[in-house]
């Protein structure tokens, strides 16, 4: 497991964008079964978590005209329980993290997997994410 000091900063700058934390699989089954469109982070300490997924992230969500009814992010290798718990309803996606999710009604209908995120900058990340908000929210 990750340390806090490490970790809380993190968590900290998607909370501040209105990201719900997920610290529990209790929090990730409220969330899904919200119903609507939720874009779910899986935040990493990762380099790319870090350089272009967190910032490409926020930069979507600032910068959509349609945007996700519900956002929440839940921290691989800190919220071992609650990550465990999204990716069921992350299937059948591997695990990655980072990862991008968004999810109309419980089901993924856009995933954006660790490969994906690697070698991109944050605003190609935002234009991806842009796009299947357009689509789907």
């Amino acid at each position: 497991m990750y340390p806090a000091e490490i970790v809380m900063p993190m968590k900290g700058e998607m909370i501040n964008q209105g990201f719900e934390d997920l610290q529990t699989p209790e929090s990730v089954k409220a969330v899904m079964e919200k119903g609507g469109t939720t874009l779910l982070f899986i935040n990493s300490v990762c380099g790319c978590s870090a350089g272009t997924a967190r910032p490409g992230v926020i930069l979507a969500v600032q910068n959509a005209t349609k945007k996700p009814e519900h956002l929440a992010t839940s921290f691989a290798g800190f919220d071992i329980d609650a990550v465990q718990a999204a990716r069921q309803y992350l299937l059948p996606y591997p695990p990655s993290s980072p990862s991008i999710a968004l999810l109309k009604d419980g089901q993924v209908v856009h995933m954006v997997e660790r490969h994906m995120i690697e070698g991109y900058a944050a605003p190609q990340i935002a234009a991806g994410l842009i796009q299947a908000f357009n689509e789907h929210c």
